[in-house]
């Protein structure tokens, strides 16, 4: 596993720390890649997203526009629990 050195803003850093003494995590490290890894999946789903969009609006078959699908998009993957 790679080693990196990151600084945090003080309200960063108590918050990372609470998380720690509260036990939910055993570590900042632990936090962090969890972040990271909620973040590569958020952007999972917004590139699945756009790709639905994309493939919708070049189909010629939709009457709804890009900004409708989006939110029924969102509305869809909120109701799941994904977003």
């Amino acid at each position: 596993m790679a080693r990196q050195s990151i600084s945090f803003t003080a309200p960063n850093d108590r918050w990372l720390n609470s998380l720690v003494e509260s036990e939910e995590y055993s570590s900042k490290s632990e936090i962090v890649n969890d972040l990271i890894r909620r973040a590569r999946a958020q952007q999972s789903e917004l590139e699945l997203i756009r790709s639905r969009l994309i493939k919708a609006e070049n189909s010629g078959f939709i009457t709804q526009s890009s900004e409708e699908l989006r939110s029924e998009f969102k509305d869809e993957l909120r109701r799941d629990g994904t977003l």
